[in-house]
């Protein structure tokens, strides 16, 4: 950021006055065309204000698109293990922040301070992934079929690439976008919620500390009704990845297959984990307080659903609503915190009115269904771990993605009733199932219609180094992490050397007719 006086810099650190950011565009820290701000607050403490943030327009957005192109002119053109070593100073710096990067996440987005280490955790995982990817960029040589000829495919960067990320993993979803677009030599323009835009300031400012070249990475903070659209439409971004609703997915799917730009898509999830009367039910209690409570419910991979045998239905929702109802509420900065708010008040609205329809259709309300309340509690978005039994299959809210700390119970009396039960939604990204029986172990993982398949282990976990997505309504068939996301970010271009010394003509001249 630009300099600033000591006494300005002594009351910003003492409160007494508020930060204002800017947006990195064209190598400096600068104001939004039309000089509009937002404020970013604490969803535990809505009256501690972290900063004031850029409320850019698609003036912005021109301005950052003109700079990544001559970013990208430079950066394409830098060795890919070149790449990889700014990259892994990118990782060393977050190891060394780990902590600082941690509090300022969970004071931005709410959620505990074991899960924002985690946050980071992946960044840095990422970070020397994508690091040990630019000496790997493999193409493919192959024998042609003529005499005196070479064939052969590499990778090469596609141009500037447009970011758009959501609230609930500040740091790690930039990381899983912005790192593997940049190893295969794109310039990046990132757009982050602006629920969280503090995180990738700090992100950012990391990048240029490792020696990224400036004007390779834009940073236009502002709302996706406004910076968003105005960066799915801009002609010269030609690629988009987008983490967030399916509907607002769907929209950018339409403007991107217009324009026929590249698009990865990572939207919603109404996840299922399944336990059988075999399972261990220790292991599944803990597996399910965490899958369907942990980041309060707001993972696209949380456990919405639990879908149990009728053997053992009684006696585990029982045990698991005994130990739901321990879990505190608080912030998530504070020791003995498990659960922390909701991100606005509008995801708590929208939780409250998924829990009277819940009632509405019949279901059993076993805990929860109300705000957290208390003093420490009174000025955060809070709402307690709720659990509803008897939820029929095809219900509402058996069908629907809520994202807050709502989980539907389903009875079943089968395997092959609970795989239909959680194949019968719209979304397939997690799944999970907890039991002894090897064989139904692998019936599931390959019977469960989800891109992701856990079994012993919650519908939440996926790890940096494998590819992560899933099917139908969850996303358009990419997928961010691992090895694939690579070919995402760069195209194959193929290439033949004929030393003949002749005209020759695949298909024609190497088969006589």
């Amino acid at each position: 950021m630009p300099k600033t006086s000591s006494l300005r810099e002594r009351r910003v650190a003492q409160g007494t006055e508020t930060q204002t950011f800017r947006n990195f565009v064209a190598g400096e820290w600068s104001e939004p065309a039309n000089s509009a701000y937002f404020d970013n607050r604490n969803p535990a403490d809505r009256n501690d204000l972290i900063g004031r943030f850029p409320d850019s327009d698609e003036r912005d957005i021109d301005a950052a698109v003109k700079s990544a192109q001559r970013g990208f002119a430079i950066w394409s053109r830098t060795p890919a293990p070149a790449r990889g070593d700014v990259l892994r100073r990118v990782g060393d710096l977050l190891v060394n922040r780990k902590e600082a990067l941690a509090n300022a996440m969970t004071r931005e987005m709410g959620k505990v301070l074991a899960e924002t280490r985690g946050d980071v955790q992946e960044g840095i995982d990422t970070a020397y992934y994508a690091a040990t990817e630019g000496r790997r960029l493999f193409g493919h040589v192959v024998p042609s079929e003529l005499r005196s000829k070479w064939a052969m495919s590499y990778r090469r960067p596609i141009g500037v690439v447009g970011l758009i990320t959501p609230f609930n993993f500040p740091l790690a979803i930039p990381t899983w976008k912005m790192f593997p677009a940049l190893l295969c030599g794109n310039s990046v323009i990132i757009k982050p919620s602006e629920d969280v835009p503090h995180t990738v300031h700090l992100l950012v400012e990391i990048l240029l500390e490792a020696g990224l070249p400036p004007e390779v990475i834009q940073l236009v903070h502002g709302r996706g009704e406004t910076v968003g659209k105005a960066l799915v439409e801009h002609p010269e971004i030609p690629v988009i990845s987008f983490t967030g609703s399916t509907e607002t997915g769907s929209v950018i799917g339409e403007t991107c297959g217009r324009m026929h730009k590249r698009l990865s898509l990572e939207m919603g999830g109404k996840n299922a984990m399944i336990v059988m009367d075999d399972a261990d039910l220790d292991l599944a209690l803990e597996g399910v307080l965490w899958g369907a409570f942990g980041t309060t419910g707001q993972r696209c991979t949380a456990t919405s659903r639990l879908i149990v045998h009728e053997n053992v239905h009684d006696e585990f929702v029982r045990r698991v609503a005994d130990a739901a109802q321990r879990l505190r509420l608080g912030d998530g900065r504070k020791d003995g915190t498990d659960v922390g708010p909701l991100i606005h008040e509008a995801s708590r609205e929208k939780v409250e009115r998924y829990v009277e329809i819940g009632r509405k259709e019949g279901a059993e309300l076993v805990i929860g269904g109300e705000a957290g309340s208390g003093s420490s509690l009174d000025q955060g978005y809070f709402y307690r771990p709720t659990i509803f039994t008897g939820v029929k299959p095809k219900s509402r809210l058996e069908q629907e993605e809520i994202f807050g700390p709502v989980l539907s119970v389903v009875r079943v009396e089968s395997f092959d009733q609970a795989v239909r039960v959680n194949n019968d939604v719209r979304y397939g990204l997690s799944s999970s199932l907890y039991t002894r029986n090897v064989d139904l172990a692998f019936r599931a993982m390959q019977e469960l219609d989800n891109g992701i398949t856990y079994i012993n282990a919650p519908t939440i976990g996926a790890e940096a180094h494998l590819p992560f997505g899933g099917v139908k309504a969850m996303g358009n068939g990419h997928r961010e992490g691992g090895w694939e996301v690579y070919e995402f970010y760069s195209e194959t271009k193929v290439c033949y050397v004929d030393y003949s010394g002749k005209l020759q003509r695949a298909q024609i001249d190497t088969y006589d007719v």
